[in-house]
């Protein structure tokens, strides 16, 4: 197949359109319902993200894409006790497997985000994947292969119109791309840049150390970037984004979004919000919304008298800010990484109030001494990666 026409384009009033190959067959089959201009957008580039997070740890991977950024990336590694009670996954019976534990994470970290997301997983969807996807609120899913009962719980999703797509894991696209606008045809080699631990060689900070685990949550944060509508940041800690700030004009605001967003997960983990009681019967998109709120600055939303009654059992106290802030102290060990330079050191003041200890950024800032010299200020350990991840 050649070509694949779609229903329209990113809005309805865009017609026609369709996917297609100048040359050779589209590396792509459609299993079960009918994608569109923006699921493939999310498709194709969530499918190299996990490919390349795969390549560069060894380990299953799996990502939560919504409008052409990610919203939650992660590989395979267990779920503790807490993580599955945050992610809504400890009420399942069933043995959890690397896959499956990367989708948890993927699409549970900012929950908010990544509803009505399309998955792209890096290995063959086994039953335990399947049956987490079931359960979400999810556009498609993008795989190298489906286990045959894991496909026919995906085809019974959205009332047999749920998308499904197969990827011939070996097609490999031509190192020049091209991208129309306005009519003109833009041009440019691929962005090949293979991401993993020598990409962490040049640490320029006081502090030297870099542990295994951080260098991985520092691969997953850069891999994240490579695929993210820029100015782009990504915080990651223990196997997974943790917070994407994406699409922003200035870098302190990528800084702070995705700082806000690593403060809400770590924010779900505390006693307080784990002891919520909500109403039987709450829809899942009901309590992430209300745990949002409650954690917010909004919280008189879900707290105050005629509302509170909706959702919870028992009225919650409040969150304090001061009760907020004691707990967020205690995250720690959080990487950080940046597609491109910080130009000032308030970057790291704010990524400091996250737990920040371990950064990666190109570098190549007038102020590099600055930023360097705030990193040194918390004994953070910050690698200057000398190569820019923009990607438009």
């Amino acid at each position: 197949m050649k070509e694949l026409e779609l229903k329209y384009g990113c809005n309805p009033n865009q017609k026609p359109s369709k996917i297609f190959m100048n040359e050779g067959e589209l590396p792509i089959t459609v299993l079960n319902g009918k994608p569109g201009y923006i699921n493939f957008l999310d498709a194709f580039n969530g499918w190299q993200l996990v490919s390349e997070l795969k390549a560069a740890t060894g380990l299953p991977a799996a990502t939560s894409f919504k409008h052409v950024s990610p919203a939650g990336a992660a590989v395979g590694l267990p779920l503790n006790e807490v993580e599955r009670k945050i992610y809504w996954v400890d009420d399942m019976d069933m043995e959890f497997t690397p896959l499956a534990n990367a989708y948890a994470r993927a699409r549970g970290a900012d929950r908010m985000s990544s509803f009505g997301d399309f998955i792209s997983l890096s290995d063959i969807c086994d039953v335990p994947t399947a049956l987490l996807i079931k359960r979400e609120v999810s556009d498609g899913v993008i795989a190298p292969g489906y286990e045959p009962e894991a496909l026919e719980i995906l085809k019974a999703k959205k009332k047999g119109n749920y998308n499904v797509i197969q990827i011939d894991a070996s097609y490999r696209p031509n190192p020049v791309e091209h991208k129309e606008v306005f009519g003109i045809t833009f041009e440019q080699g691929r962005n090949e840049l293979v991401i993993d631990e020598n990409f962490l060689g040049n640490i320029v900070t006081e502090n030297k150390e870099i542990p295994k685990e951080a260098k991985i949550d520092l691969i997953i944060s850069l891999i994240t970037l490579k695929y993210t509508q820029s100015n782009s940041v990504c915080y990651a800690k223990g196997g997974q984004a943790i917070g994407i700030g994406a699409g922003q004009q200035s870098r302190i605001h990528c800084t702070r979004l995705a700082g806000s967003k690593a403060d809400n997960w770590f924010l779900r983990q505390s006693p307080k919000v784990l002891g919520l009681q909500f109403v039987d019967k709450i829809g899942r998109a009901d309590r992430d919304n209300a745990i949002d709120l409650y954690i917010g600055e909004d919280y008189m939303d879900v707290l105050a008298d005629g509302a509170w009654e909706n959702i919870f059992k028992v009225k919650p106290e409040v969150f304090t800010k001061e009760e907020k802030r004691e707990w967020l102290d205690k995250m720690q060990d959080v990487s950080l990484g940046s597609d491109a330079f910080f130009p000032f050191g308030d970057n790291i003041e704010r990524a400091h109030k996250s737990g920040v200890k371990y950064v990666a950024q190109p570098g190549g800032s007038i102020r590099d001494d600055n930023v360097i010299e705030t990193c040194n200020k918390y004994g953070m350990a910050m690698c200057f990666t000398g190569l820019r991840l923009f990607h438009h």
